[in-house]
């Protein structure tokens, strides 16, 4: 065996490759370390801007997994290693997993949207995509409501994070719009003075909010009333129905009539 041979082909291969494998191996170390310096700064930012907490270890385990991959194919390019195959392998099953999962994804990315732009938060009263609830929790891929009559339901946060959203809690404060209707023959302030006691003694209307009675129509036999009552958001219904149920009270209380209807004018005696 001729030893002299192989050293000199070890020697040469040294010679070729040697400083190729050590910047290699430099370029390496460095980079890693460039790597975690920079996910630390983008945590620190993160932290800085009071992201949330969900989706701020995605993130970075996302940018982390990307420039950690960039790296691995700039060494293989200093060493001469053809990327190009690897680059289209990459983007070929990339392609295909896009496709198989475009769904999920879609579902995904509509889910990074709601945490980062927060057009609502856990426990805010929202109505989208046709339903209205208490919002439960923000996943990746879905969105929890408890609905008023206390169903679980799940929208896939793609066509969410796309769709109008009312955020009915939003403000901290909501407005309950309800309509009432007399008989005209009625004073006017009597209605009115009926309707701002049931408002006073409503335990949800806030004290420190102007409430609104104010006429909303009037025809041959009737006066409407647009009642506009403020409460918190997690006592609409409560205000709602004790409203309602309590001018029906007080109308009878203080001998409020109802509207006279072709049915009362026929019955009356001539």
């Amino acid at each position: 065996m001729d030893f002299s041979k192989f050293g000199a082909q070890g020697t040469a291969l040294i010679t070729q490759y040697g400083g190729k494998v050590v910047l290699a191996v430099v370029t390496l170390i460095v980079g890693l370390w460039l790597i975690g310096v920079l996910v630390k700064v983008l945590a620190r930012v993160m932290n800085s801007r009071h992201m949330d907490k969900d989706v701020q270890p995605f993130l970075l385990s996302l940018v982390n997994g990307l420039l950690r991959v960039l790296l691995l194919l700039s060494i293989a390019g200093m060493l001469g290693i053809e990327t190009t195959s690897f680059v289209a392998i990459l983007g070929a099953a990339g392609l295909a997993v896009g496709l198989a999962l475009q769904g999920s994804l879609a579902n995904f990315a509509g889910g990074v949207l709601l945490l980062i732009f927060k057009p609502f938060r856990v426990g805010d009263l929202i109505s989208a995509q046709g339903f209205t609830g208490h919002v439960e929790a923000i996943q990746i891929f879905n969105t929890v409501l408890t609905t008023l009559d206390n169903k679980t339901i799940i929208l896939p946060n793609g066509p969410l994070s796309t769709s109008p959203i009312t955020n009915i809690s939003g403000k901290g404060l909501i407005r309950v719009d309800m309509n009432f209707t007399t008989g005209n023959q009625n004073k006017l302030d009597d209605i009115k003075a009926s309707i701002n006691k049931v408002i006073a003694a409503c335990p949800y209307a806030l004290k420190d909010r102007e409430h609104d009675v104010l006429v909303s129509g009037v025809t041959q036999n009737t006066i409407s009333f647009d009642t506009r009552v403020w409460t918190n958001p997690a006592t609409y219904w409560e205000t709602y129905y004790y409203v309602h149920e309590n001018i029906v009270r007080q109308f009878g209380a203080d001998g409020i009539a109802a509207p006279i209807t072709a049915i009362t004018l026929a019955n009356r005696p001539a």
